[in-house]
């Protein structure tokens, strides 16, 4: 495997860093999650489980899906407490019923067709039981077609977006042991309208929406958003 999901890709990805990686940011996020998954959660995109475990270990139980497997290998090590399927979320599917479905950090924009998308709302719907609620985080589009995202003395990451198509490919350049290593990786971006009728099509509807995990208002100026949809049928 290479790009983003090289033998070595869920070690680099514990080694990562920023706001996303910081203990406070990881505690934020399962407050969040942690009242609306009384009945069970599932992640999509689960990863090496930066999200999962910790909500695991406040005695939810944990579900997680993703197609990488060395990001499943590296949760494996960490946990037998969240049961970890490989498969692509827009299709797979994993047994029983919850009460939260929840995709974090902009990883509903690795589906890169609105078709694919669209699949994945269809996903979260069927693992949800009534009453249950699919959240989702992530950044709004950008302004402009180049923007700097990160600059840091071992990380520089550059965005390059298409209005047209809503491609975006990110391009990462980063420091490691001495020598600067660049990855890209495409993405698809999509609006708050968009994801709210992807819901709809899936029988749920907008409950809430923040600007991050600490519940500001989302405004115009806001850079991401905190999503939460909940099942009506």
């Amino acid at each position: 495997m290479s790009g983003w999901f090289a033998e070595d890709a869920g070690v680099r990805y514990d080694e990562s860093t920023g706001d996303e990686f910081e203990p406070a940011t990881i505690e934020a996020t399962v407050d969040f999650l942690e009242p609306l998954a009384r009945g069970g959660a599932l992640e999509l995109a689960v990863g090496t489980g930066r999200i999962a475990v910790p909500l695991a270990t406040r005695g939810i139980r944990v579900a997680g899906i993703d197609y990488a497997p060395p990001m499943i290998e590296q949760l494996r090590r960490k946990t037998d407490a969240v049961e970890a399927v490989i498969g692509d979320m827009t299709t797979t599917q994993v047994e029983g019923t919850f009460s939260l479905v929840y995709l974090v950090f902009n990883s509903i924009n690795n589906v890169t067709t609105q078709e694919g998308q669209t699949a994945v709302f269809a996903n979260a719907a069927a693992h949800l039981e009534p009453g249950g609620c699919f959240v989702v985080e992530v950044g709004t589009r950008p302004a402009t077609p180049l923007s700097v995202f990160d600059l840091s003395d071992t990380h520089v990451g550059v965005d390059e977006y298409d209005a047209l198509t809503q491609r975006l490919v990110s391009h990462h350049f980063s420091l490691r042991d001495g020598v600067w290593h660049r990855a890209a990786g495409e993405f698809r971006a999509v609006s708050p309208p968009e994801l709210d009728l992807m819901a709809r099509l899936a029988g749920m509807k907008l409950r809430e929406r923040w600007a991050d995990w600490a519940r500001p208002p989302f405004t115009a100026e806001s850079r991401k958003h905190v999503s939460v949809w909940e099942k009506t049928a």
